[in-house]
């Protein structure tokens, strides 16, 4: 693999793995458009670890206090100093709470139909009508009230709808990102709070694709360059991603994106025409 091609990788993986235009459905287009072939297992792999460096270095604050204020008080809780009634008052511990509950639909979803799903990245049919949909979810924000998002905590019921829907977002053409965010804010779920638990219910799924990455096929011998190249440039696009939508989330501007949904996935159905 050349440096071109892994820079370029590297930038699609960090803008669409982020940005709510789903990164599976432009992977299945540059795979048409270019005759890309998958990238090999180490190299995508290297892209996936540089989008969760991305989201770890952005949340290091709020992954900071999940870890320590959730040993704090497993600690007070042996020790009688607190009971488990307790802990939705300490935010990040709850938190921390959440993101646990809510990758169990994602990880049910994601084992029980993950063969169904893959079948689904040859179809430029589903790809071009789940982009649609996306922007449909995109542009219900439109008409979301801001005060009606005010709720500042997750919730049992919330956590599990949003990883659910995090679940269904394998599927070729929906945004990870802009399905949880979405949902977190039909939960009445503060836009930022949305965004944040979107993002750190992100990584154990990123981690889990790793894993299974790893399990099903054996390592592929790769330029040291391209490698570097591809893991460093996902993790500065990332970041940039990252600030992008934040600000965006917190503006109430993220229907902006669903115009550009519905193009490309028109522009995938004509595709799929020829």
């Amino acid at each position: 693999m050349d440096t071109i091609t892994s820079l370029l990788l590297g930038i699609i993986q960090g803008l669409t793995e982020f940005l709510p235009i789903s990164s599976s459905g432009h992977l299945v287009l540059f795979q048409n458009l270019f005759g890309l072939r998958e990238p090999v297992l180490l190299f995508d792999t290297s892209l996936h670890m540089g989008t969760l460096v991305a989201v770890c270095v952005y949340f290091r604050s709020d992954l900071k206090k999940m870890i320590v204020e959730t040993f704090q008080f497993v600690i007070d809780l042996t020790k009688g100093r607190r009971n488990l009634k307790e802990i939705h008052d300490v935010p990040h511990v709850s938190l921390a709470l959440w993101v646990l509950i809510g990758t169990i639909p994602t990880a049910l979803i994601g084992l029980s139909f993950r063969l169904s799903l893959e079948k689904l990245f040859g179809s430029l049919f589903w790809v071009g009508i789940m982009l649609i949909f996306t922007g449909l979810i995109l542009a219900i924000t439109r008409i979301i009230p801001t005060g009606y998002t005010n709720r500042r905590g997750v919730g049992l019921l919330a956590a599990l709808a949003i990883g659910t829907a995090q679940g269904l977002a394998l599927i070729p053409g929906i945004s990870r990102s802009g399905a949880t965010i979405v949902c977190g804010m039909l939960f009445k779920i503060k836009r930022d709070l949305a965004a944040r638990f979107s993002f750190l219910l992100s990584i154990p799924a990123i981690i889990g694709a790793l894993v299974l990455q790893l399990n099903v096929e054996g390592l592929n011998n790769i330029g040291i360059l391209p490698l570097v190249i591809g893991f460093v440039s996902s993790i500065l696009v990332g970041l940039l991603s990252l600030k992008i939508l934040m600000g965006m989330v917190r503006k109430g501007n993220l229907y902006y994106f669903a115009p550009y949904c519905w193009a490309v996935g028109l522009f995938v159905l004509t595709l799929r025409s020829f």
